[in-house]
C-alpha cells in the first residue's frame, strides 16, 4: 500500500483541484492587479473604508492595522483587530476598497455572532494541530503497514486520516463565511458613494475571484480525504 506523493493514484484525485487551485490564484492575483489601477470614487483608502465601515456598525473597538505582505489582509476576531496588506492599506483603487470592505464584513459577522464564523473560530486550533500531525501519523502509519503487514500500522493511519479530517471541515465551513463577508461588502460599498456600474463590477469580480480560492482550498482537501479513505479500503467490496 503506498500513500502520498509519489502515489499515481493521489495525483488522479489531486490533479483536478490543483489545476483548480493555479486557475484561482492567477484569477485572483489578475482582478486585483487589474482593479488596483483604478481609482474609487470616494478617493479613499483601504484603511479610510476600513474605518469608515466599522464605525458604521458600532465597531469603534476594532483596530485597523498595517501588516507586510501582498494580499495578506485578515480580521482577527481575537485581538479584534482589522489587517490590511501593502496593496491595501493607503491604496485609493476599487480593488483595495473592495478588499477592506470584505475584512470589514468579518468583523460585523463577529459582531452579529455569525454561527458559522464562531465554529470555524473554534475549530481553529484543531485544525492546526490536524494539519501539523496527520501526515506525519498517515507517513507514520503506512510505512508500518509495508513493512508490519498492518497492526498496529493500521490504527496509526486512522488517527492520522480522523485527524486530518479537522482540516477538511475546516476548510468546508470557511467557503461560506467568506461568502458571506464578500456579500456584506458588495451590499455596503454602494452605500457609501461605491455606487458605479464600473465599481460594481470591479468589486465582483475581485471579491468572486477571491472566493474560488477558498473552493479550491475546500475541493482540495476533500480529494485528499478521499484518497486517503481509498487506500485504506474503505470503499473496497472485499471482505
Amino acid at each position: 500500500m503506498g500513500f502520498g506523493f509519489f502515489d499515481p493514484l493521489y495525483f488522479i484525485f489531486i490533479g483536478p483541484c490543483l489545476l483548480l487551485s493555479m486557475w484561482a490564484s492567477f484569477k485572483v492575483k489578475s482582478s486585483f492587479k487589474k482593479w488596483a489601477g483604478y481609482r474609487n470614487s470616494g478617493g479613499l483608502t483601504g484603511a479610510q473604508v476600513a474605518r469608515m465601515l466599522l464605525d458604521r456598525e458600532g465597531l469603534h473597538n476594532v483596530k485597523v492595522e498595517h501588516v507586510r505582505g501582498s494580499l495578506a489582509d485578515h480580521y482577527d476576531p481575537t485581538s479584534k483587530t482589522l489587517r490590511l496588506s501593502d496593496d491595501t492599506y493607503a491604496s485609493n483603487s476599487i480593488a483595495a476598497a473592495g478588499v477592506a470592505a470584505h475584512e470589514a464584513g468579518h468583523a460585523v459577522q463577529h459582531k452579529v455572532k455569525y454561527p458559522l464564523l464562531g465554529f470555524r473560530s473554534a475549530i481553529v486550533p484543531l485544525a492546526g494541530f490536524g494539519s501539523n500531525l496527520s501526515w506525519i501519523l498517515i507517513m507514520i502509519g503506512s510505512g508500518m503497514m509495508i513493512f508490519m503487514q498492518g497492526g498496529l500500522g493500521y490504527y496509526v493511519t486512522w488517527a492520522g486520516v480522523i485527524l486530518f479530517s479537522a482540516v477538511v471541515l475546516f476548510q468546508l465551513v470557511t467557503v461560506p463565511v467568506e461568502l458571506d463577508a464578500s456579500n456584506r461588502a458588495k451590499k455596503v460599498l454602494p452605500e457609501i458613494g461605491m455606487d458605479s456600474p464600473q465599481e460594481q463590477k470591479a468589486v465582483s469580480q475581485v471579491l468572486n475571484a477571491a472566493a474560488w480560492t477558498y473552493v479550491a482550498a475546500a475541493a482540495t482537501s476533500i480529494a485528499t480525504l478521499l484518497y486517503f479513505l481509498v487506500r485504506l479500503g474503505l470503499f473496497s467490496s472485499d471482505d
